[in-house]
């Protein structure tokens, strides 16, 4: 299984925050992002995506099919995410557009050389794949991109 998570473009403030937009250069995050990960993902990847306006904006920019999951809105926790994902037990690959701190907590979780409480950058993506190494499962952490990396 491979799991990526990405979190959400730079927004607007405001309330009520699951209504607050993209900003300007939050748009220019999500369309350079989404340009790399569709030259990157395979043909078949199930999309789980917040309800919040934000990560449902950052998602579009892929102009993929997704699906809008309540586990992962702002203020999830590590386990809703990965129900949702089905980790490790799905097969293939699943992209979660979520929020910090739950993303960072996630990598933590299964990155264990990852520090508690890490951040993961606004508009980033973590990409992590579940592989045997001579019979045992483990997390190992594939990719790291940043916007401005793009």
């Amino acid at each position: 299984m491979e799991l990526i998570l990405w979190r959400h473009a730079e927004a607007e403030d405001g309330f009520p925050d699951t209504l607050r937009q993209l900003t300007a250069t939050g748009q220019d995050q999500a369309r350079r992002m989404s340009n790399w990960l569709k030259s990157q993902l395979p043909d078949k990847v199930a999309i789980k995506v917040s309800p919040a306006m934000r990560t449902q904006q950052t998602a579009m920019a892929l102009g993929l099919c997704f699906e809008t999951c309540p586990e992962v809105r702002p203020g999830a926790r590590v386990r809703d995410i990965l129900s949702v994902a089905n980790w490790p037990d799905e097969q293939g690959v699943v992209l979660i557009v979520g929020h910090q701190p739950t993303l960072g907590e996630v990598v933590s979780h299964l990155i264990p050389a990852a520090p508690m409480g890490m951040g993961v950058k606004k508009g980033s993506v973590w990409w992590i794949k579940n592989q045997q190494n001579n019979g045992v499962a483990e997390s190992v952490l594939h990719t790291v991109m940043y916007p401005e990396m793009l």
